[in-house]
């Protein structure tokens, strides 16, 4: 049975219905969230910086001292001008590589009023031409011209943040035009609410569509030249890059290629929750270009300033953590992605649902009900691992990741049991665990 569509010509209160069960305990989660995440970042980065002393800071916490950084001046700290320019040509520059560079449009899924989207696939183009405008500049000047992202850190993160804040407030209002499908989930009426959660399904400037782009581009692209800058002030206070650790070529290696990955399997976006059924709000903007780059590089800049040997084999153990959690992750979203597009090579069992979808029930989708989950956990420890254990800061990523992915298999689970109903039962009879087999 093919999946039912809203007619056209339904009115605007059923196409959009009110949201009537909140995520992250409604308004006052969500204004938790929107105010504790910009603190969690600065704090990552004060907390463990070479300016304030190492990782934690070497500073006498006394009340005189609390109040000295209280003081207009020390805010002031947070904004940098020119930090805050190259950011936004940085972001013209994605922008500019999405309107110019070459790329395939696909389709994306049916919605819910009947209409199927049209996305550009060029974010890996983008992606190989920053890379090579930085590789060629590091090779002609030299690797001092490249270590900016490291001493304007705090200042990037800013304008980092003021853009996320002004497209999610951009994209709230733009959803009040008459017409806008909106998200399920942030149609609630609640202003704090919707604003964080995202009011809009997939809101767009003409063909532009900006959850996509900001879901893989500004901040992605972005971590990638933070890690090789990252590189590049390590080789210039060691003298080279014959000198630099295996420690952070690991670790950049990784999260590199990670990103490398994603874009090349851009498509394979269009098939997830995110572009599906949420809207785009504070909470995937702050999200896509502060979270990501900012707290996810937090390994590779503690590496600058307390650099770690690991050795070969080590190193080793730690590679093929990785490599190892790569290919769950890769291999069970391909399951995944050709079994939504009409194809099963590996001859899958699936269970049909009186919905008229499937679910599959062998293969990693058999192992687990987020197999993909369990190799992104498993990548993101390897990526904290060559850190050592100095400090537990530079593995807040992997600690945070790991209840954030069980949090998100619950909204998952939710939205699937409400859905399927007693079919979805019966998948968890057939496939009883959740993440990590045997154990969750």
């Amino acid at each position: 049975m093919a999946k039912s569509v809203i007619s056209k010509h339904s009115t605007n209160s059923e196409l959009n219905p009110r949201t009537e069960e909140y995520d992250f305990n409604g308004p006052l989660g969500a204004l938790a969230v929107t105010i504790l995440v910009p603190v969690i970042v600065y704090s990552l980065y004060f907390g463990c910086a070479e300016e304030t002393g190492g990782c934690p800071p070497k500073v006498q916490l006394t009340f005189t001292r609390v109040q000295e950084s209280l003081t207009w001046s020390q805010w002031l700290r947070l904004w940098d001008t020119e930090a805050t320019m190259i950011y936004l040509v940085w972001y013209g520059f994605c922008v500019l590589c999405w309107i110019i560079l070459p790329g395939e449009w696909v389709k994306g899924t049916v919605l819910r009023d009947g209409n199927v989207k049209e996305y550009k696939i060029n974010g890996l183009s983008t992606f190989m031409l920053a890379i090579a405008l930085s590789v060629g500049s590091i090779v002609k000047f030299g690797p001092e011209c490249f270590t900016f992202f490291y001493h304007k850190w705090v200042g990037l993160l800013t304008a980092a943040l003021l853009m996320s804040i002004v497209q999610a407030i951009y994209v709230y209002a733009a959803s009040f035009v008459p017409g806008k499908l909106l998200a399920l989930g942030g149609n609630s009426g609640n202003i704090i609410y919707d604003f964080f959660i995202g009011r809009e399904l997939n809101p767009s400037i003409g063909s532009f569509d900006v959850m996509s782009f900001n879901e893989l581009r500004p901040g992605m692209i972005l971590w990638a030249l933070m890690d090789i800058s990252m590189i590049c002030e390590q080789a210039v206070r060691r003298g080279g890059f014959s000198k630099v650790t295996d420690s952070i070529w690991l670790t950049a290696g990784f999260q590199i290629f990670y990103i490398a990955d994603a874009l090349y399997n851009e498509p394979a976006l269009f098939t997830t929750i995110d572009i599906i059924t949420e809207g785009f709000g504070f909470m995937l903007a702050v999200g896509d270009l502060v979270w990501v780059p900012f707290v996810y590089s937090t390994p590779t800049r503690y590496l600058v300033f307390a650099p770690v040997r690991l050795g070969t084999y080590t190193a080793a153990l730690i590679f093929g953590m990785n490599f190892l959690g790569y290919w769950i992750f890769r291999s069970a979203n391909g399951e995944k992605n050709d079994f939504r597009n009409g194809k099963n090579p590996k001859n899958l069992k699936f269970l049909a649902t009186v919905t008229g979808s499937k679910l599959l029930t062998s293969g990693w989708w058999g192992v687990s009900r987020h197999p993909n989950y369990l190799g992104d956990l498993l990548m993101a420890w390897a990526w904290s691992l060559p850190t050592g254990f100095a400090t537990p800061i530079t593995y807040f990523y992997p600690l945070f990741f790991t209840p954030f992915l069980m949090h998100r298999q619950i909204r998952d689970e939710t939205k699937c049991q409400k859905k399927y109903g007693d079919d979805w039962e019966k998948y968890k009879q057939l496939v009883p665990y959740k993440i990590i087999p045997y154990v969750y």
